[in-house]
């Protein structure tokens, strides 16, 4: 751990590298007690670098001990090189030559799941952003690009699998019962994409056919009692796969492509080049144990990891500035897919209501930054929403801009243009300019601008000229290091409704033509007018279609102007959009009510439009699932300027009550009609099925808080009969979140002894308690610490129990007596030293304290002053509490 202040690591010092390694030759010996790592470095001048004297060579390395060196052959003594900490120096004596080394590393020991560990009985490797340096000493930075051969020698009983990138070219025996096996990879890759496993696995295997005629084998390695759960992962990767050709003419690359599931893991998985590593979560699916949550989430990871391939590895980013150029645009691409195999709409308010709730609140809080940062302390620190879902936003925005057509021949070009290269933002944006011939040296400021932007929109309508003026104003609010702002490109999607509900034509002043449905304007200054002409009477704007932008969108909408747009706007998002603002405003007034101390009064509207989305049979039942869900207590925190919890819960509780109570037959009604059909239907992974159990369960959510009998024999018979955990698992959150204990803690311990030996089905009870905001959820969320299935060690536990109490039960979280920040800022602590990085990511919800009452924030503030004081930080954590509290 270091004790020292970390050092900043910034864009602008930015620098090639001085040597360039052209050839990786890697052996592996793996034991119980110690691993020997056998590197040799095939290394030249860097054509590229300045200077005309041969520089000192330093290499990445942590946590190594070196066992042997030499350059050329010659073997180095202590004087022919120094060691520190962090790396290894010496002097080449020659513009090419050859580095060998070896090092012992202890996987076994290694808590922190950065280079090579050990997940129960299995080694496994997680490289990015900066583990690489924890398994030989290296040039760990994703501008060095090499070609690797790994040979991996382990017992054979024990390790009967061994596995790394490439394609196998050479296996045999060793004395003791040892064995061995040599991968190679015929592409350049940096260090961070390397990875090995070995274990005692068990492969499913299957087999796809390019759009050129090649065949690829198929594997994926789980351990023995998970093979069975594997089927929808290898489904989803055939759909990506051929997803990727057809979209993007992507074609896979090498003969094998291999996932291994890994129990033990910090992020959900990891692209590397041939053998992409998952956390058992994000790979893992079947319909007795996960959720079609779950299951969508299995296709969605599965497909972003393989897209990766080319965005990402075959063209890779040039710096961790550039990390958004991968995962940004991978995003993007995922979602795509996710669309395509699913319900468009539903997909973009899942994106949009994550986004709003979660990457908003990090733009308005002290970690705040752009999708291209300007510097860092820890990079790991910087895999966060504003890299993923804002850079995906950025992409798309682009797509919106340029066109479909456009975007493809953009991606075309960049990926031709980079292949085999690290590149840069600048070098995406460049290719998408190149191909289109267009200018986008101001839309860039996405890159390097924080903050979500405002939009302030304004309506003149002058009804003897039949002229319909639209004014928009935009600003950005200040950010660390960011204070002033200037303009965006902003791609606004809208569309024009008469008063029955018609889309009318759009013809700007000085068109000769006008367009019908959705146009697109491309805002770019301060403040900015458009007149649309030949408008015969006052139209009601449909702003913001298909949210074109991430921006936080002012308009005075009155109550019935949203009515009126959820009965007829076209665009699918903007209906549900204008009910979310409906309820927003809603939930607004009721929480002013609550801190006045006034009897609460829900506006009839509400139910009047929830009544009548009911009613529809014609509507996607996913679509009536979403508009039924009450704009989340996170979200009402984000948006609120000093957020008072207690009300928000007591407002959103009211609210959700008398929603029961009045629409109790229709609720019962969609809730039984689609319970029968389950029953008499076997579960299946499908879209139409997903939006079925999702109206199914969100009404019987509403109707258990009536606390009717009829309800609880319901939920009761869906927790004991349902086939799926989909099903399961809402009747037991519902029952959690019930007065009738007898029935809660009969279900919680059914649940917990059928399933005890499933980590990840456990990992979902404790979350289903981790949220239950009934008072004393701190001291059931410690109860469960205790629990023989938790450990800290396990970063799915830590995320299904901490992370979801501090994070989803905000009432309990924020108790007043400050307990529940205590209690975080102890795991925080304790986690420091056991994973740096997952404990970074628990501190969230201290770093926002600036949204809250100063009684509050003085008792967030000071857990973050006693974890700064604890000793020893790593530089993930020093960074977010440092940040946080300077903010």
């Amino acid at each position: 751990m270091r004790t020292e202040q970390p050092k900043v690591i910034r864009l602008q010092d930015y620098q090639a590298p001085a040597y360039l390694i052209d050839e990786t030759h890697l052996t592996f010996e793996l034991f119980e007690d110690r691993t020997l790592v056998h590197a040799q470095l095939v290394m030249r001048r860097n054509p590229a670098s300045e200077g005309a004297a041969l520089p000192p060579l330093t290499l990445h390395g942590q946590e190594l001990q070196l066992q042997a060196l030499a350059l050329d052959d010659r073997p180095l003594g202590g004087g022919d090189y120094q060691l520190s900490d962090e790396s290894l120096t010496l002097q080449p004596t020659s513009a090419a030559f050859v580095i060998d080394s070896t090092v012992l590393i202890h996987p076994e020991n290694n808590t922190a799941l950065e280079g090579l560990y050990k997940s129960g009985k299995m080694f496994c490797t997680q490289c990015e952003a900066e583990g690489f340096r924890k398994i030989t000493y290296y040039l760990d930075r994703p501008d060095v690009m090499s070609r690797f051969t790994t040979t991996v020698s382990a017992e054979r009983q024990r390790y009967p699998v061994l596995l790394s990138n490439g394609n196998p070219i050479a296996s045999g025996e060793e004395e003791d019962g040892r064995h061995w096996v040599t991968w190679e990879d015929p592409f350049r890759k940096p260090a961070y994409l390397f990875a090995l496993v070995a274990g005692d696995l068990w492969a499913l295997e299957d087999s796809f056919v390019t759009a050129s005629g090649r065949e690829v084998a198929l594997r994926i390695y789980v351990e023995p009692e998970n093979l069975d759960k594997c089927q929808h992962a290898m489904g989803s990767l055939k759909k990506a796969m051929r997803w990727d050709e057809e979209a993007y003419g992507r074609e896979y690359d090498l003969d094998i492509f291999m996932i291994v599931a890994v129990n033990d893991f910090n992020m959900g998985a990891m692209e590397n080049k041939g053998l992409n590593i998952f956390n058992s979560s994000a790979v893992l699916a079947r319909a007795e144990t996960a959720t079609d949550a779950a299951h969508q989430r299995v296709e969605a990871i599965v497909a972003h990891e393989y897209f990766h391939n080319w965005s990402g590895n075959r063209v890779t980013c040039r710096d961790w500035f550039q990390l958004s150029l991968k995962e940004g645009f991978t995003v993007l691409r995922d979602s795509q897919f996710s669309a395509d195999m699913n319900s468009p709409t539903v997909k973009r308010i899942e994106d949009v209501a994550y986004l709003r709730t979660h990457q908003f609140a990090e733009d308005a809080g002290p970690m705040a930054h752009s999708v291209r940062p300007e510097s860092y302390m820890e990079i790991s620190n910087f895999y966060t929403l504003t890299i993923y879902e804002k850079g995906a936003e950025v992409v798309r925005m682009i797509q919106t801009l340029l066109g479909a057509e456009g975007f493809r021949k953009g991606s075309d070009l960049y990926f031709e243009r980079h292949d085999g290269q690290a590149v840069t933002c600048d070098d995406f944006v460049r290719a998408m300019e190149d191909a289109n011939g267009v200018d986008l040296t101001q839309f860039k400021r996405w890159y390097s601008q924080a903050g979500t932007p405002r939009l302030q929109v304004s309506e003149d309508y002058d009804a003897s000229a039949r002229r319909y003026r639209l004014t928009f104003r935009q600003n950005c609010p200040a950010t660390p290091q960011q204070a002033e702002k200037l303009p965006f490109v902003i791609p606004l999607a809208l569309g024009l409704l008469d008063g029955r509900g018609r889309e009318l034509p759009l013809r700007l002043e000085g068109e000769a033509q006008a367009v019908s449905g959705t146009r697109v304007l491309a805002l770019t200054e301060a403040e900015q007018s458009f007149v649309f002409v030949d408008v015969d009477t006052r139209p009601l704007p449909s702003l913001l279609r298909g949210f074109s932008a991430p921006v936080k969108l002012e308009f005075p909408y009155s109550r019935d102007q949203l009515l009126f747009l959820m009965q007829h706007d076209s665009d699918g998002f903007n209906r549900w959009e204008a009910g979310q603002q409906l309820a927003v405003q809603v939930l607004q007034e009721l929480i002013g009510q609550h801190r006045a101390g006034e009897a609460l009064r829900l506006d009839p509207r509400l139910l009047d439009a929830l009544r009548a989305v009911l009613a529809d049979a014609a509507l996607d039942p996913a679509m009536v699932a979403e508009v039924l869900s009450l704009p989340s207590e996170a979200y009402l925190t984000e948006i609120s300027e000093v957020a008072d919890v207690d009300a928000i819960h007591a407002a959103r509780e009211f609210a959700r009550k008398a929603i029961a109570e009045a629409l109790y037959q229709p609720l019962w009604q969609r809730y039984s009609a689609n319970r029968e059909l389950s029953r008499q239907t076997a579960y299946v992974a499908e879209a139409a099925h997903f939006a079925r159990r999702a109206l199914q369960n969100i009404a019987l959510s509403y109707l258990m808080l009536s606390e009717r009998a009829e309800v609880l024999e319901a939920t009761v018979e869906q927790f004991r009969s349902s086939d799926n955990m989909t099903e399961r698992l809402n009747a037991l959150a519902v029952l959690v979140n019930s007065p009738f204990e007898a029935e809660r803690d009969a279900a919680l311990a059914d649940f917990a002894e059928q399933f005890r030996d499933d980590p990840l089905v456990m990992d979902q009870w404790f979350s289903v308690q981790a949220g239950n905001t009934r008072p004393g959820g701190l001291e059931r969320v410690q109860a469960l610490m205790r629990h023989p299935a938790f450990t800290l060690k396990n970063p799915n536990k830590v995320r299904a129990l901490i992370g979801a109490f501090a994070n989803q039960n905000l009432v309990n979280f924020h108790q007043g007596d400050g307990s529940g920040y205590r209690f975080l800022a102890d795991q925080v602590i304790t986690l420091n030293a056991l994973n740096p990085q997952i404990a970074a990511r628990l501190l969230a919800p201290l770093t926002r304290w600036r949204k809250y009452d100063e009684r509050r924030q003085a008792l967030l503030k000071a857990e973050l002053e006693r974890i700064l004081a604890s000793g020893e930080l790593s530089s993930d954590v020093y960074e977010v509490v440092s940040k946080s509290l300077a903010a």
